[in-house]
């Protein structure tokens, strides 16, 4: 059901990348599907959903997760949302025990960040845009805020869409290049004229390197190429499926 990552591995913290396996969902949402925003079945998902906050010991409601926009913006919670709380954010992190964070992604890379000796955790949603705007920083600032020092947080990043996989047009590539020449690193030539395959992994912990973390890993999970395990946005577009599933990656504090 979850891959859990040795970097993580702490008395006191459980985490886990969670697949799409060990759920009740059907067709394409087989089976782990944990997308409030798709088109699943509401009741399975919820199920679902309490699935994983079985699996990360604490129940349905200290499972928590926000309304994902692709944004750098990080909130800092200490117990569920209240139904009117701005939960528009691409990351949380927390000091309380007991309180489940987690992010959804079906290409993305879910990204789990922990300071063992201060008990602080953050869960991340990093896209590319995400990624470039900042989100992996702020995240760690967020984080610097409740006490951890950044020298002593470790992030992991989970399941992601992989450069052999992720083919990008030559407006996505120019953009990464102005906005720092070496950006370039990161593009290999597609089979296709003027298009790149572009490595999101290597560019996102490249980004978590630069801000000087104790422990900086990635599990080298492709979500497009093993269908079997995960959820994948770009692969239900090359299919024209109507709708796609979500995976779920979480950490608490116990």
């Amino acid at each position: 059901m979850k891959i859990e990552a040795d970097e993580l591995k702490f008395d006191g913290l459980r985490h886990g990348f969670f697949t799409r396996r060990g759920g009740v969902s059907n067709g394409i949402y087989q089976s782990l599907n944990i997308g409030v925003g798709s088109d699943d079945a509401r009741d399975m998902v919820l199920e679902n959903r309490n699935r994983v906050a079985s699996e990360m010991g604490v129940v349905a409601d200290l499972l928590i997760s926000p309304y994902q926009i692709h944004s750098p913006d990080v909130i800092t919670v200490s117990g569920p949302f209240e139904d009117r709380a701005e939960r528009k954010a691409d990351a949380l992190v927390t000091n309380t025990p007991g309180l489940a964070i987690g992010v959804s992604t079906a290409d993305c890379g879910p990204v789990l960040f922990a300071d063992p000796e201060a008990r602080i955790v953050g869960a991340a949603h990093s896209g590319w845009k995400g990624a470039i705007s900042g989100v992996l920083q702020n995240t760690v600032t967020s984080m610097e805020a409740l006490g951890a020092t950044r020298a002593n947080i470790i992030a992991v990043l989970g399941p992601t869409i992989s450069q052999r996989a992720y083919e990008v047009g030559p407006e996505f590539q120019k953009r990464f290049v102005q906005d720092a020449a070496d950006n370039q690193r990161y593009f290999n030539a597609s089979e296709q004229a003027e298009h790149f395959m572009f490595d999101l992994p290597a560019f996102i912990t490249d980004r978590l390197r630069q801000i000087g973390l104790a422990n900086v890993a990635d599990l080298a999970e492709c979500t497009y190429a093993d269908e079997d395990r995960f959820f994948s946005y770009r692969r239900t577009t090359h299919r024209k499926e109507p709708d796609y599933g979500r995976q779920i990656s979480a950490i608490v504090l116990s």
